[in-house]
């Protein structure tokens, strides 16, 4: 199982949220460009990068710091936040971003999602982000009536390469990741499955691995990282310690497949 590092990006800086909210952020870094070089030596095998005002506006916002960050590392990195339409999609995938994830608009275009899945195949993920199990859109300003699970459903034909699930309310808190709803998505779907949210000690790390068993390939690992309470070498040795001797789906070249 991959540890994941994540950078938000917000007003030119990292930070990270409360439960997602704008107005509940701590800014933990003023460069990151040197915050993506710091993972990437510390071992990290995939970034996972949010745009969070491109995510709030619908408009991509932080185009030069992820060109630099792209073009700084030899590490893959997966960028979602803003990305509404094709163009945006297909410059970022361009530029050497690894990976796309999309959120809003797999709930309000699917054959849009569907078209861009098959145009770059294995570079398309989708971001199932839920409050009460229920998606939420436009930078989780909105809630859906639609169950994460049941979306999952609906696009996991299209060629999705693989489903970031976040609990919301469980995001920056550090409280533990929603454990049984991220076994439960992984066991409906056959797309590999990513957690997010809620990563606050190791022990959280070690309570993921047996899911590694239905599909789940990795975590998402923010505030816990930048606080000190995870120890990035720590946490991915005990991931290293997983029974059993397979490739794990996210293990991939930067380069493979690139636009």
């Amino acid at each position: 199982m991959l540890i994941i590092p994540a950078i938000d990006l917000k007003n030119g800086k990292c930070v990270r949220l409360v439960q997602g909210r704008m107005d509940a952020e701590t800014v933990y870094a003023d460069d990151p460009v040197r915050t993506a070089i710091r993972w990437a030596d510390a071992g990290a095998e995939l970034i996972h990068v949010v745009d969070l005002d491109g995510a709030a506006g619908g408009r991509l916002c932080h185009r030069p710091q992820i060109a630099q960050m792209v073009s700084a590392v030899r590490v893959p990195v997966q960028l979602g936040g803003g990305i509404r339409d094709a163009a945006v999609a297909e410059s970022l995938l361009a530029m050497g971003v690894w990976r796309v994830v999309i959120g809003t608009q797999a709930v309000h275009r699917p054959a849009w999602l569907g078209e861009i899945c098959r145009r770059h195949p294995g570079r398309v993920a989708v971001g199932l982000d839920a409050r009460d199990g229920r998606i939420a859109v436009d930078g989780w300003a909105r809630t859906t009536g639609i169950a994460a699970a049941d979306l999952a459903l609906q696009l996991e034909d299209m060629g999705v390469a693989a489903f970031i699930f976040t609990d919301i309310h469980r995001d920056g808190m550090q409280t533990g990741p929603n454990i049984e709803e991220t076994r439960r998505l992984a066991e409906r779907t056959r797309v590999p499955v990513i957690a997010s949210g809620g990563v606050g000690g190791l022990d959280h790390i070690r309570a993921l691995l047996p899911l590694e068993a239905v599909g789940v390939t990795g975590v998402i690992v923010g505030k816990a990282l930048y606080s000190g309470a995870v120890e990035f070498g720590q946490a991915a040795a005990i991931a290293r310690q997983t029974p059993g001797e397979h490739r794990c789906p996210e293990r991939v070249d930067k380069h493979q497949g690139s636009a």
